[in-house]
């Protein structure tokens, strides 16, 4: 009797999940660790602000500018507190990007603007910085201003990224080389965000990031 409840239990649990669209949440592995991308879809993502396209493409997130765009972010539908996140991240050297975390759109706040703390994503020295997007709009943390760190974003190659959240504290590394160091308390929860710069070139550019996972830090 036992063993048929268990049976019973399992076939009405499956039969929810697909009446609800077989909305399951990704499992976190023994680590704690839970991938934001399957690497063949976008689910649990979704587009604020911007035109800039995003897509799948090679097991990648590609975003590519597009002409006239502002800055377009594509967001986890979840919103995170404290967590350590993982992302590894290629882009083309004409193009500056960023990840967005902790950060925000609301209605009544500049239409929508995506808004709050951003990993900076560049070739040109500044790679793991903390920038204010659309909210302060300047840059939080020098303690990455040492010469090391300037190196330590590889060119035309991708790169890994971490980045912990805890309380009032964010630090960053690029490719195992810290960099940000921040004590800042105006957001403490908000999304992911994945970020596509506005673009004047004479052709596209484009960004591409793999292997994203995240661990919340309960």
């Amino acid at each position: 009797m036992r063993r048929y409840h268990f049976m019973l239990t399992g076939i009405l649990t499956a039969a929810i999940a697909v009446a609800f669209g077989g909305a399951v949440c990704p499992a976190a592995d023994s680590g704690g660790w839970v991938s934001l991308f399957d690497g063949k879809t976008l689910d649990g993502w979704e587009q604020i602000n911007g035109t800039a396209p995003y897509k799948v493409d090679d097991g990648t997130i590609l975003g590519t500018t597009k002409a006239g765009s502002p800055n377009s972010f594509l967001c986890t539908k979840k919103h995170y507190g404290d967590f350590e996140l993982e992302f590894e991240v290629k882009v083309d050297p004409r193009l500056n990007s960023g990840c967005q975390i902790r950060s925000n759109s609301f209605k009544d706040y500049k239409n929508g603007r995506v808004h709050g703390y951003q990993v900076e994503i560049a070739t040109n020295g500044t790679a793991g910085y903390i920038y204010d997007e659309a909210r302060r709009n300047c840059w939080l943390d020098k303690q990455g201003t040492n010469p090391p760190t300037h190196k330590a974003f590889k060119n035309d190659d991708w790169n890994k990224y971490r980045v912990v959240c805890k309380g009032d504290s964010i630090k960053t590394w690029v490719n195992g080389v810290p960099v940000a160091n921040l004590t800042d308390s105006t957001t403490k929860t908000g999304f992911i965000g994945l970020q596509v710069h506005s673009f004047r070139g004479d052709s596209p550019a484009w960004v591409r990031w793999r292997n994203i996972r995240i661990k919340e830090l309960k």
